[in-house]
């Protein structure tokens, strides 16, 4: 399960690992900007948000990083926040928001396509040990 990939992990699971992990980025600094804007009226839920995004960043930058070096078990967390981003782009559709919306949606098919590439499962398949 923890076997090494290929010396180099095949573009399309590269790449997807990549976005992963600018997404974990994001959502680090965000827990960032949520604790710099803290007030005294909505300190619980403020810091539970950017407990959330804190967690929830790291855990996509380390599977991010991980995927690409025959960690098997990060694809579940990656598909799974791409599953979610989809979800919160079609929530945010329509209005002033279209444009954020569309930004994540495409970003989320983006690593999708590439966690999916037929190259990306064969790596992955092989780490595993298939």
């Amino acid at each position: 399960m923890n076997s090494e990939m290929p010396p180099t992990a095949p573009p399309p699971l590269v790449t997807a690992a990549s976005v992963t992990a600018v997404e974990g980025l994001v959502l680090v600094c965000l827990a960032v900007l949520e604790v710099a804007s803290l007030t005294g009226g909505r300190l619980t839920m403020g810091l539970t948000t950017a407990v959330f995004f804190a967690a929830f960043g790291l855990l996509l930058l380390a599977c991010g990083w991980l995927i690409t070096r025959g960690h098997t078990w990060t694809r579940g967390p990656i598909l799974l926040a791409q599953l979610i981003a989809l979800g919160l782009a079609w929530n945010l559709r329509g209005g002033e928001t279209t444009l954020i919306s569309v930004a994540i949606g495409v970003v989320a098919l983006i690593v999708i396509a590439g966690m999916l590439h037929p190259a990306s499962i064969e790596a992955i398949n092989d780490a595993d040990g298939r």
